[in-house]
């Protein structure tokens, strides 16, 4: 314990400590949030309890708990507990660590837990020091990372612990959180502090399910607030609001960017503008580009709209040029206009699987022999070659369509849907469709014919 704390707050006196860190739970009981993982009866609720931890990850957004289960644990187990932070330690630092409980173990029989913080700034090769001593359980090692781990984390260092994700705190967890840090002794207990029900609301809002955020904003309130006469700091609505600012949890680089794109693409798909709008002004206020919007609209038009309306994809493109050319913050009104577009287009992905099943064929399938009378001929000697021989000219015919062969099968890709425009594009099609059987019959008819006057004479 002594190496834990020494190694995170660097002998700094407690009352000196921020608020979060000062409040931190001590034991599973006082612990607030992630039941899912926590709750009575659950597996890491048994694993920490037993003290049998196997090698672990905790993956979830800031202040939802990683590190204070850690610290818990760490005063649970009777496993020697060493803490390091991967934006500062180095590789040499995990092999002190590591030879230290080596050592441990053969004089002692005692194990040891390697909490490593923010493992994802650790790159390949340091995590792959991790390796050998992880398998052999030299070490117990516990990560605690923001970033999802199945990107950041090498699949090795995966296969050999336990994932557990930590969700968001609900506000109700997070006033919980901010109302006990007001009775905690090593908390705020020695201030005299009104405030008002609507200011802790507030900053559970603001907070954004962060529970180190809303301590903060909370320390902030009560450092920065005068005292009235009779010693008392009156923290109200207004107050908080002019102290908290606004808090995104949103990284351009990461889940919260994926998943709100994601999110946003599939509004649009479902024909919901108003999602499609919350996740387009979600992106617009966190500063995501404008240009990566505007391209994935462009992309969309195409794959979930096709030719169900053709002038989805003209307006998304004229949207993505518009936005090249006007910047922010007025594109916003272009990127609206587009969205709403989008989201209440009849869709239709018939385009999309139609690509996909011919790739599948030419991927999969014996490459089909381009037909001779459509092979390119526009050269000397392509005559010799037999090559645009035959070739019937669709404009010299009525309705400037000729019935001949372009494939060696008949297999279909497309299948136009009874949707916008693709009703007339499956109308088209069925015609010529219609026009080929036909043909086929006329022609079966002639040979019937040939064949039987042949035999006649």
């Amino acid at each position: 314990m002594d190496e834990l704390f020494s190694l995170n707050n660097k002998g700094i006196k407690e009352e000196k400590l921020p608020l979060p860190i000062r409040v931190r739970p001590e034991k599973l009981e006082d612990f607030v949030g992630q039941e899912h993982i926590l709750g009575k009866g659950k597996p890491l609720r048994k694993i920490i309890e037993s003290d049998r931890i196997p090698s672990l990850i905790f993956y979830g957004p800031p202040g939802t708990g990683k590190t204070a289960l850690a610290m818990i644990i760490a005063k649970m187990t009777k496993k020697y507990f060493v803490s390091l932070n991967a934006v500062t330690a180095t590789v040499s630092d995990v092999r002190e660590v590591i030879n230290s409980a080596r050592e441990r173990l053969k004089r002692e029989g005692r194990g040891t837990i390697l909490f490593l913080d923010e493992i994802s700034h650790f790159n390949k090769l340091q995590q792959d020091a991790l390796l050998k001593d992880v398998e052999e359980g030299t070490i117990t090692l516990i990560c605690a990372t923001i970033h999802n781990p199945f990107f950041y984390i090498n699949t090795p260092l995966l296969s050999r612990a336990l994932l557990f994700e930590f969700n968001p705190l609900s506000e109700e967890e997070i006033i919980k959180i901010i109302e006990r840090a007001l009775k905690n002794k090593k908390g705020l207990s020695n201030y005299k502090i009104k405030i008002t029900k609507e200011a802790i609301e507030l900053i559970a809002k603001r907070s954004q399910g962060d529970a180190r955020k809303a301590l903060n904003i909370l320390e902030f309130c009560v450092l920065t607030t005068e005292s009235d006469s009779e010693g008392y700091i009156f923290i109200d609505f207004n107050r908080v609001k002019e102290c908290a600012g606004k808090y995104f949890l949103y990284d351009r680089k990461d889940d919260q960017h994926y998943d709100t794109i994601s999110a946003f693409i599939k509004s649009m798909r479902g024909s919901d503008p108003d999602s499609a709008l919350y996740y387009l002004a979600k992106m617009i206020v966190s500063g995501e580009d404008p240009r990566f919007i505007a391209r994935r609209m462009l992309i969309f038009a195409s794959e979930d709209i096709g030719n169900a309306d053709p002038q989805a994809l003209i307006l998304a493109n004229s949207c993505y040029q518009a936005v090249e050319v006007v910047g922010m913050p007025e594109a916003k009104i272009i990127l609206a206009q587009t969205v709403i577009y989008l989201s209440t287009c009849p869709k239709c992905n018939s385009s999309y699987v139609a690509i996909e099943n011919a790739m599948e064929e030419v991927e999969k399938e014996r490459i089909e022999k381009v037909p001779k009378h459509i092979s390119g001929s526009g050269y000397k000697g392509a005559e010799k070659l037999g090559k645009g021989i035959g070739y019937l000219y669709p404009h010299d015919y009525k309705g400037h369509f000729v019935v001949q062969k372009y494939r060696e099968s008949n297999k279909k890709f497309y299948f136009p849907e009874e949707i916008g425009y693709e009703k007339k594009i499956k109308k088209f099609l069925e015609e010529i469709e219609k026009i080929k059987n036909e043909s086929k019959t006329s022609e079966n008819r002639n040979q019937t014919e040939n064949k039987k006057n042949k035999g006649e004479s």
